[in-house]
Order: C-alpha cells, then structure tokens, then sequence
C-alpha cells in the first residue's frame, strides 16, 4: 500500500528548467558556433529542448496537466530560441 504524498512537487518546476537550459543553450550556440552553422544547431537545440520537457513531465509522474506543461516548456523554450537568435541576427548586422 503506498502512502499519499504529503507536498507533492510543482509541477511547474520542470518548465522552468526547460525554460532556463534552452537561454543557456541559446546563448552557448550564439557564442560559440559559428555564423554558417548557427541555425542546424538552433534547431538541435530547439528539437532537445523538446526532449527534455518530454522526459521531465514524464519524471513527474503526474498525467493531470501532462499537454499542458509539457506544451509550455515547449513553446517557451521555441520563443527564447527565437528572441536569443534574433538578438544575434541584429548584432550580426552591426558593422564591426
């Protein structure tokens, strides 16, 4: 028989995670890859971001709210790899 969870985890937490690992990864592929490589490594990131929010959710355990947040983590994670890429595709602009 198992006993009732008395504080169960915030669900929210795993999207937060997805959230703050897809800036890192944003920013890390701005800095470090260059600029003809840039946009098939901001889709790798895109599609593990993806991944990451699946096996989060999933670590869970908990199937009420699953779409939800699984949904969220995912497109917050595709809009901060897109405002990230579009900050480096200004600064890219800029003549040095």
């Amino acid at each position: 028989m198992s006993e009732p969870a008395l504080a169960p985890r915030n669900a929210l937490v795993g999207v937060g995670i997805v959230w703050a690992a897809a800036l890192v990864a944003s920013i890390a592929i701005g800095l470090f890859v260059p600029e003809d490589w840039r946009l098939p490594w901001l889709l790798v990131g895109v599609g593990a971001a993806v991944l990451v929010s699946f096996a989060l959710q999933l670590w869970y355990g908990q199937t009420k709210g699953f779409i939800f947040r699984v949904a969220m983590s995912a497109i917050g994670a595709l809009l901060l790899f897109g405002i990230v890429s579009a900050g480096f595709g200004l600064a890219a602009l800029i003549p040095a």
